[in-house]
């Protein structure tokens, strides 16, 4: 065994770095899951169930730790803007894969203190739709 096969991730380390790519993409910071999950599938097609499982749990738990962490935030009694969030509830959550505004609105639903299980549930479905759309466009 050579130095160099003890450096080799080995064909699951595309899982581990969507995973990773897909939890740091539902934060403030830059993740590229899409591009991740494309190269993913293009290399291994035969792991569509695990890639879009592994991308749709790490977006979603990504999400959801902006939803506590707004969630710490002390409340305002100023919250106009936010009355759509709060008129609508946890649904608008379906909406939370969208660029820049999922992001607002998973950190509204904490900060409103939505209930979680209903969070989880519908930001769950909706990153799975968007991450169901890429998977079976690039396959």
């Amino acid at each position: 065994m050579s130095f160099l096969s003890l450096l080799d991730p080995g064909p699951d380390a595309g899982l581990a770095a969507l995973f990773a790519s897909s939890f740091l993409s539902a934060t403030l910071l830059p993740g590229g899951s899409e591009l991740v999950l494309a190269g993913v599938l293009s290399q291994r097609p035969e792991q569509l169930v695990p890639a879009l499982t592994l991308a749709t749990l790490g977006n979603t738990l990504g999400g959801m730790s902006t939803w506590g962490l707004a969630r710490l935030l002390p409340q305002r009694a100023d919250t106009t803007r936010l009355d759509w969030v709060r008129r609508h509830g946890a649904p608008v959550l379906l909406l939370s894969w969208a660029p820049v505004v999922g992001d607002a609105l998973c950190a509204a639903a904490g900060w409103l203190r939505l209930p979680w299980l209903p969070c989880l549930l519908w930001m769950g479905v909706g990153k799975l739709l968007r991450y169901a759309l890429i998977a079976f466009s690039v396959t």
